[in-house]
């Protein structure tokens, strides 16, 4: 749906190119602008998501905390891994 609007600013666009009078040109172009901020916005909200009530996404709550807790536990292990492989003397 949004990429009507993106069509719609061309037109206005085009419109404004071939016209001989300024004041439809203003107009169209200003239409032309309108229509692609409404493209940008309809872009944005197909590619990131909006939400139904106009608040932002809870991104906190993306990973359950379990699971949170298990990367973290992965992430120590191999600091730890790395530290201990680190600290060995060189072989003689």
């Amino acid at each position: 749906m949004y990429w009507l609007f993106l069509l719609l600013a061309i037109g206005c666009f085009t419109f404004a190119v071939k016209t001989p009078s300024t004041g439809l040109m203003l107009l169209s172009l200003f239409g032309a602008l309108l229509f692609l901020l409404a493209w940008v916005r309809g872009r944005y909200l197909a590619s990131f998501g909006g939400t139904a009530g106009g608040s932002e996404p809870d991104i906190y709550n993306a990973i359950d905390p379990t699971e949170l807790r298990r990367l973290r536990e992965q992430a120590q292990a191999r600091r730890d891994a790395d530290r201990e492989e680190n600290d060995l003397p060189p072989h003689p």
